[in-house]
This record gives C-alpha cells, structure tokens and sequence, in this order.
C-alpha cells in the first residue's frame, strides 16, 4: 500500500510560511547576511579576519553565518556590507504586480 504524500505550496518568503514576526525583515536580514558570507568566500576571509575588518568580535560573525541574526539590524549588516568594501544602494520604485504584495529584496 503506498502513501499518497501531501504538500502545500509555500510563499517566497519561509519566514512567513513558518509564523515568524516581521517575516519581510527576516528575509531581507538572512539576504544581507547571504551576501555576507558570500563577499567572505570570495575574498577567502576567515571569520576572524572579517570581524576585525568589520569591526566585531569573531563569536558574532559565527552567529551571523549559522543564521542568528535576529538581533542584529538591517543598518547594521548594511554598515557591515560597506565595511567589506561593496556599495549598499536602497531603491525604492512602484510595485508593478497588484496580485502579490510589495517586496523588500537584496539585488
């Protein structure tokens, strides 16, 4: 006798398909953080190197990396970014798609 799995289609944002508060930050934060870890790899940082360029403490780069962010702000993993020497560029432009809700993304 075989199972007949269900599943429901989620949202693009899990944070909000799992219940958590403020899910559009959630993202935008884990995004930022993405971009982080990313900019890392490619210029092959260790956590130790990236916090004295950016200014903390190794212990919270490791938080950042294994997704516990939800103290840090958005400005601040932004300032984090520029440390790292990339440009954070905010647009802000008419949502175009009336059916779904308007969006906050990391380009």
């Amino acid at each position: 006798m075989s199972k007949q799995t269900k599943f429901k289609m989620g949202s693009e944002n899990v944070f909000a398909d799992l219940g958590f508060p403020n899910p559009e930050e959630h993202l935008l934060k884990a995004q930022l953080v993405h971009k982080i870890s990313t900019v890392m790899k490619e210029r092959k940082l260790t956590q130790v190197e990236a916090a004295r360029i950016i200014g903390v403490k190794q212990p919270d780069i490791s938080n950042l990396v294994r997704g516990q962010f939800r103290v840090v702000s958005v400005e601040k993993l932004m300032h984090y970014l520029v440390a790292l020497g990339h440009d954070v560029e905010i647009v802000v432009k008419p949502h175009r798609d009336s059916e779904q809700p308007a969006q906050l993304t990391v380009a």
